[in-house]
């Protein structure tokens, strides 16, 4: 069985012909406020970014301190897109290349809806980390099943494209952390954030406050 989808790879391949380096839409605004601030409060000195796509979280890491961002991506096409700012990795999020204890900070921003075994991930990803290091996380939260939402994008000649993603409940996220051995600092369900944000407002007089987000920060034992 590969390691990974190819037809997930390929989507995504395919998305990265116009997928822009920043937040580009109301949920992902909402995700980088809350993760950028839990990761400058950390203050990283070398950094991974999972799935890092365009790019968008090394700006946000080294204003944070980082003095090494890696950018980890399974998509040649989006790793196309980083700028060469930091070194950039293209391999499967599940089975890291790194050496035990390689950094201080991971940071994944909405893979886990691509990862089938969250308890498996977090294993690999807890090996990665330095002791006293952290994870920071986030997901699309469970309210998306219940509701039967749809994760889509549209492509550079104006195809839609539905890219599936594995739901995890609240519960699962937990598990996972605790298998891996690692403390608990938060999980949050966070709304989105309709600051300024018309997208934002514009949902939640359809859907009200509803969550749409999982955001995950553990910390691995040691100094």
């Amino acid at each position: 069985m590969p390691i990974v989808d190819q037809s997930l790879r390929d989507a995504y391949d395919l998305w990265a012909r116009n997928y822009p380096p920043a937040p580009h839409n109301a949920l992902m605004r909402t995700e980088q406020q809350i993760v950028g601030a839990t990761i400058a409060a950390i203050r990283p000195s070398r950094a991974l970014d999972l799935g890092t796509g365009s790019g968008r979280y090394q700006d946000v890491l080294l204003a944070a301190g980082a003095t090494l961002v890696v950018g980890l991506d399974f998509a040649m096409e989006m790793l196309s897109r980083v700028p060469v700012r930091a070194p950039r990795v293209c391999a499967d999020a599940r089975r890291l290349p790194f050496a035990c204890e390689a950094f201080d900070l991971i940071n994944a921003s909405l893979v886990a809806g691509d990862i089938g075994d969250l308890s498996a991930w977090m294993l690999e990803l807890s090996a990665a980390l330095r002791p006293g290091g952290h994870i920071v996380y986030s997901d699309f939260h469970p309210s998306w099943k219940h509701h039967g939402w749809r994760r889509t994008f549209e492509t550079i000649d104006g195809r839609g494209v539905d890219l599936p993603f594995v739901s995890h409940a609240i519960d699962e996220h937990l598990a996972a952390v605790s298998s891996a051995d690692l403390a608990l600092v938060a999980c949050r369900e966070e709304p989105l954030s309709p600051a300024g944000d018309a997208q934002a407002v514009q949902f939640r007089r359809r859907w009200g406050a509803v969550p749409v987000l999982t955001i995950v920060h553990a910390k691995k034992s040691g100094c």
